[in-house]
């Protein structure tokens, strides 16, 4: 196993509820998938699992080296769980082919939020035998 890089992030859980206050469905849908809406809407304070959802997304942007360029889009990184309850991603769209293309074969994360503040810490790992991109 090879690691590409280590990403974390945190974000104040007030910062995301004035974002959705302000831009509503318009930020929901520009940042999460239809699944993530409904799982954090399930939940009784729903701005910590969205906030600990950017912060996860924001941590794979960082360990990937990226940031917010390049080819990658919020929505083409689903945050889940999986039956015991460990975070994971689901990688789609043009980002899954970017990832593919630098050999990544997977990205672990993990997340923490309370009332106030929200963290992810991400690991991008490479394919046994290859080399981690330079990005």
């Amino acid at each position: 196993m090879k690691i590409l890089g280590i990403g974390t992030d945190i974000v104040e859980c007030s910062r995301i509820a004035e974002m959705i206050d302000e831009h509503g469905e318009a930020f929901l849908r520009r940042i999460y998938t239809e699944s993530e809406i409904l799982y954090c809407h399930s939940h009784k304070r729903s701005t910590e699992h969205f906030a600990a959802r950017w912060a996860a997304k924001e941590a794979i942007f960082k360990c990937l080296g990226l940031g917010w360029r390049g080819p990658l889009q919020w929505t083409d990184f689903e945050i889940s769980h999986d039956e015991m309850g460990k975070p994971q991603v689901r990688v789609g769209g043009r980002s899954r082919d970017y990832l593919q293309s630098i050999h990544i074969q997977d990205i672990q994360i993990s997340l923490s939020h309370c009332r106030t503040h929200a963290t992810a810490m991400a690991i991008a790992i490479v394919e046994p035998n290859r080399h981690a991109p330079h990005v």
